[in-house]
């Protein structure tokens, strides 16, 4: 099913023409196709099937057959020895995955290997040792607490990162005992067909993983309502979030949500700017800025905006901007016509509400076909502006000036969102002081490294509950308690 590019990237094709469940590769029940457009070269890379609702329904049954059978009586040695074989074959496919990501998404070629798609198959042999090690049972009192598999989940899951956020859930799921039907995202669905491929190839037990493509009014909401589906994982937009929570409400389903950020960097008035600027910088461009916790407004004490604002331009312009097929190329296009849209929208909104635009601001002209967008970078940014407050999702940095600690807390907390954040200050001490003040779900300080065993999650209307980590597998288990 697969055709490794040769040559220039229009030669890349994938055709996948069958949706897997059941533990095998089935014909889809209509006959109508999803394009997969290349955003480098606006071609169509690949096709995939678009799935219906009777293909959620037959998906959900062999889940429900699965989960009522073997899978979730297996013990969690067992479970980790599948995942570990998974994991296995997945690194088999990295050269594979990491090129079709750059296809679907824009993620410059490296960074989509190391970060895209090695990082995430790793998650998969870690979720493999936090089964081994969890405690699932615990004393308390005269009773037995005991942790049990949730059931059969749903999870659907974003075209920015889609492997990493289908191994985000995927991975612990199955650790947990969980079966689950994966609905991948229509602009980036070849990571979770390769991942399918895998699971076929190592003999998963049939019903386990179930992978059914297709647009989320059709797809995903007769994964979200169905009776059976006890779980659902999304990660994606606010509006769609809120919809799945509506729903599962009715339903009484578990809901764990990822949703939007508009994370701060808090540049204290003793911080290193030299250090600090071009970090918060990496952060906001990291994927083209098509990532949800990036930093995305830098708060900076007024009387050092100026020299910041330098300091930023200096480190936009070390970030290439290309096709990400090319090794120089640090930024690659954006993921679609209508995100590079979008992305412009609230570009030009931000001059009109009267931010100073000091970078960027349109598409390149070097680069005529592809979704790119300049990376960009607006000043003297009041953080009433739409720019301000709303996920723009691409390469857009704002800087907003401040002037004093207490109102930089305040403004990094005046967001709708509570995902990330960041703080440099001349000591760990007082930057772990402000970190602790802000309402956001991670915070890292003085260029801390991202932690692959820590909860990933946000606050406020970021989200409800964790991903990554030991921690994510409690999301996938239900409490019961037997008392004697």
């Amino acid at each position: 099913m697969y055709a490794a590019r040769t040559g220039a990237p229009e030669v890349f094709m994938i055709v996948y023409d069958k949706l897997y469940y059941d533990g095998a590769w089935q014909s889809p029940s209509g006959t109508d196709t999803i394009d997969v457009v290349s955003s480098a070269t606006e071609e169509t890379v690949a096709r995939v099937p678009r799935g219906t609702e009777e293909d959620v329904q037959r998906a959900v049954r062999a889940a429900c057959r699965a989960f009522a059978g073997a899978w979730s009586d297996t013990s969690p040695s067992e479970r980790a020895a599948w995942l570990e074989k998974l994991a296995s074959a997945m690194k088999t496919r990295v050269p594979a995955i990491a090129e079709s990501i750059a296809h679907e998404v824009g993620t410059a070629l490296g960074y989509a290997t190391k970060v895209q798609v090695e990082f995430p198959i790793s998650m998969i042999g870690m979720n493999a040792r936090f089964i081994r090690e969890a405690r699932l049972e615990e004393e308390l009192g005269n009773s037995v607490v005991i942790k049990e598999p949730i059931g059969v989940v749903g999870c659907i899951t974003p075209w920015n990162y889609p492997l990493h956020q289908v191994i985000c859930k995927v991975a612990p799921a199955l650790a947990a005992g969980c079966t689950l039907v994966l609905k991948p995202a229509e602009l980036a669905p070849l990571s979770a067909f390769m991942l399918a491929d895998a699971a076929h190839e190592i003999g998963l037990p049939a019903g386990v993983l179930n992978i059914i493509s297709g647009p989320g009014r059709v797809v995903g909401e007769a994964l979200i309502t169905h009776p059976d589906v006890d779980m659902v994982s999304f990660t994606g937009s606010l509006p769609a979030g809120r919809r799945i929570a509506s729903v599962a409400g009715d339903g009484i389903k578990k809901v764990c949500l990822e949703l939007g950020g508009k994370s701060a960097f808090v540049v204290l008035d003793d911080a290193p700017l030299e250090k600090a600027v071009p970090a918060g910088v990496n952060h906001c461009m990291q994927n083209s800025g098509q990532t949800c916790s990036a930093w995305t407004r830098m708060l900076v004490p007024r009387a050092h905006h100026d020299a910041a604002v330098e300091l930023a331009r200096g480190q936009l312009a070390k970030l290439v901007l290309g096709d990400p097929f090319d090794a120089g190329t640090r930024l690659g296009p954006l993921a679609s016509a209508g995100q590079r849209d979008s992305v412009l929208g609230y570009i030009d909104q931000g001059r009109k509400e009267g931010a100073t635009l000091v970078a960027g601001g349109g598409r390149p002209a070097h680069l005529p076909r592809g979704f790119f967008v300049e990376p960009t970078i607006f000043a003297n940014v009041d953080n009433r502006m739409s720019v301000a407050q709303e996920e723009i999702f691409g390469p857009v940095l704002v800087v907003v000036p401040y002037d004093s600690e207490d109102e930089a807390v305040r403004l990094a907390n005046d967001s709708i969102y509570g995902l990330a954040g960041g703080v440099w200050a001349g000591t760990p001490e007082r930057a772990m002081q402000v970190a602790r003040r802000m309402r956001t779900g991670q915070v890292d300080i003085n260029g801390g490294r991202f932690n692959v065993l820590a909860p990933f999650g946000g606050y406020k209307k970021s989200g409800i509950g964790r991903e990554i980590g030991p921690l994510a597998l409690d999301e996938f288990f239900q409490l019961k308690s037997i008392q004697r």
